[in-house]
């Protein structure tokens, strides 16, 4: 039987490389170079099923509803770097990547958390430069993060994971906000509030973290009003999506004193980051690393693959998104 045709838009782990290449007729992205939306429109037509990233962007002028591609298996659990709507109009099957990254992207909002307190990657660049003159008593004083409370915006997996973590570590207090109420389960062994708007998170935290879907109605959420209630001592996590945060808006805020700091994995039109942004000394930023350990990348591309070998045997994928 001819195996159905498969392209990867970006490199994979080399074991679901392999994996996906004995099972389908696999076209790797050897070169790593990101597609054009254009050339995955044409890629629609010559493949049976295409696999994005959410580094890739897929509007909805690159699906004619004739296309031969059946499925989308998006390496990745966010997805509004796909018109959905466009993708299942035109008779795709969309997929993704839930629960594999949740404990990986709250390692890395804490990782932000910690760094930007503690102004370690501050530190580090005056080490590395030779400009450290040793101890003194004023010298970069951070905040101490025991007893300061987290407001997460977004109590889903990854927002539960990282409050998990703030608490359990430091002794945070947790406040959030979620437009359901999550499970008595889920929050078991947590003591977190949650808030009735964003408002009252960001006027109640000392440290904001973000752990909502990016687009629609998200984008720009943290504007230039929502960021000032955060104050000029509060930082700011972002492991989320960067189109959240108005990024034009972040840059005044930080420059004005507005809010005291943020901690940034991801930004508005990756992989630009404002120069604005790189010169500050009250940011961390990190290259897009939420999901990035050798674990969590294998798991991810095997979930794709799973997605992959239901829907050419004719059953229900596992995670369909719609």
């Amino acid at each position: 039987m001819t195996k159905k045709k498969v392209l990867l838009t970006r490199r994979w782990p080399q074991s679901v490389e392999a994996r996906l290449s004995e099972t389908y007729d696999t076209t790797l992205n050897t070169q790593d170079i990101p597609m054009s939306p254009e050339a995955i429109g044409i890629a629609l037509n010559e493949f049976d099923a295409v696999c994005p990233t959410v580094s890739d962007k897929l509007p909805a002028s690159i699906f004619s509803g004739g296309q031969r591609a059946q499925i989308l298996g998006n390496y990745g659990v966010g997805f509004n770097h796909i018109d959905i709507a466009a993708a299942t109009g035109a008779g795709l099957t969309v997929t993704n990547t839930p629960g594999v990254l949740t404990d990986c992207t709250a390692d890395t909002a804490l990782t932000l958390l910690l760094m930007l307190a503690r102004r370690a990657g501050e530190g580090e660049r005056e080490l590395r430069a030779g400009k450290w003159t040793g101890w003194r008593p004023t010298h970069m004083m951070g905040m101490r993060l025991s007893g300061k409370v987290l407001g997460i915006i977004g109590m889903g997996r990854i927002g539960i994971a990282t409050a998990r973590r703030a608490q359990a570590a430091f002794g945070m207090k947790v406040v959030y906000f979620n437009r359901s109420t999550p499970s008595d389960s889920d929050l078991s062994g947590l003591d977190a509030q949650r808030l009735e708007t964003v408002e009252d998170v960001l006027k109640a935290a000392d440290v904001v973290s973000l752990h909502i879907p990016g687009g629609g109605a998200n984008t720009h959420m943290m504007n230039s009003e929502r960021l000032a209630l955060i104050g000029p001592e509060g930082l700011l996590i972002n492991s989320a999506r960067g189109d959240i945060i108005d990024q034009t808006a972040l840059i005044a805020a930080l420059k004005n004193g507005t809010i005291g700091g943020a901690g940034l994995d991801v930004f508005e039109g990756e992989p630009d980051v404002p120069a604005e942004l790189i010169a500050m000394e009250n940011t961390v930023l990190l290259p897009h690393l939420g999901s990035a350990t050798r674990e969590t990348r294998e798991e991810m591309g095997n979930m794709v693959a799973d997605n992959l070998d239901a829907f050419f045997a004719g059953q229900p994928v596992p995670n369909p998104v719609s």
